[in-house]
C-alpha cells in the first residue's frame, strides 16, 4: 500500500528514527520514501551476491563492494539520495566516498527487486548520476536484468547464446538458471557459483 502525505508529522519521523525503521528510507528531491525492511529471502540474495563479489570480483580489479549506503548527487545529500542494495566502485571512484554517503556515480548499482518496491523508478536517478550499469535481480525468480548507460539512457542488455548477461564494466557474467542466479568472472570457470 502506498500513501502520500503532504507533510510528515515530526512525531512520526522521530518514532521511526527511535525504533530504527528509518534506516531504509530514501529522500527523492525532498520527498521521503518510507520502505519496509527487506525480508529474509531478499537479504539472503543480497548477502550471497556481496560475498561472491568480495571473494572473486574485488581481487581482480582492487575495487570495493558496499551494501545499503546512501548515494547522492549533492553535498547536502539528505535532500536527495537513494540506497542501492549493493554498489561497486572501481579504484578510480574511491574519492566519491564521504563515509555517510557517496557523492556521485558508483560503477554499478544492484537492486534486489521485490513486489511493490521502486527499483525501476530509481533508474532515472542512477542515469542522471552517470552510473555505468544497473543490475536488477528479481528476488523471487532470480531473473537478472542488466542495464548499460549509453548516451545518457539505459539500454537493457540481451542474453548471449549461452544465456549469460555480461557486464562490460566488471567482466562479471550473470545467468538465471531456474530459480537461482549464477555468477562468474568472464573467462574464469573456477569462479562460477550459484545463488539459490
Amino acid at each position: 500500500m502506498k500513501a502520500i502525505m503532504l507533510e510528515v508529522p515530526k512525531k512520526l519521523l522521530d518514532q521511526r528514527r527511535r525504533v530504527g525503521a528509518d534506516q531504509w528510507d530514501e529522500v527523492w528531491e525532498g520527498i521521503i520514501h518510507m520502505t519496509p525492511a527487506p525480508n529474509r529471502e531478499r537479504q539472503d540474495v543480497e548477502g550471497a551476491m556481496e560475498a561472491w563479489l568480495r571473494m572473486f570480483w574485488v581481487p581482480t580489479c582492487q575495487g570495493r563492494v558496499y551494501h545499503q549506503i546512501n548515494v547522492s548527487d549533492r553535498e547536502d545529500w539528505t535532500t536527495n539520495y537513494r540506497i542501492p542494495d549493493l554498489l561497486l566502485l572501481s579504484p578510480g571512484q574511491f574519492e566519491i566516498d564521504r563515509n555517510e554517503f557517496f557523492l556521485g556515480a558508483p560503477l554499478v548499482t544492484v537492486e534486489i527487486h521485490s513486489p511493490g518496491d521502486e527499483a525501476y523508478e530509481k533508474l532515472a536517478f542512477y542515469g542522471d548520476l552517470g552510473v555505468t550499469e544497473v543490475w536488477i535481480v528479481e528476488r523471487d525468480s532470480r531473473a537478472i536484468e542488466l542495464f548499460v548507460l549509453e548516451a545518457g539512457r539505459y539500454e537493457k542488455q540481451a542474453v548471449d547464446e549461452d544465456g549469460w548477461k555480461s557486464s562490460r564494466a566488471t567482466d562479471v557474467r550473470l545467468r538465471n538458471d531456474g530459480k537461482q542466479l549464477t555468477l562468474q568472472i568472464k573467462d574464469d570457470r573456477e569462479t562460477r557459483r550459484s545463488i539459490p
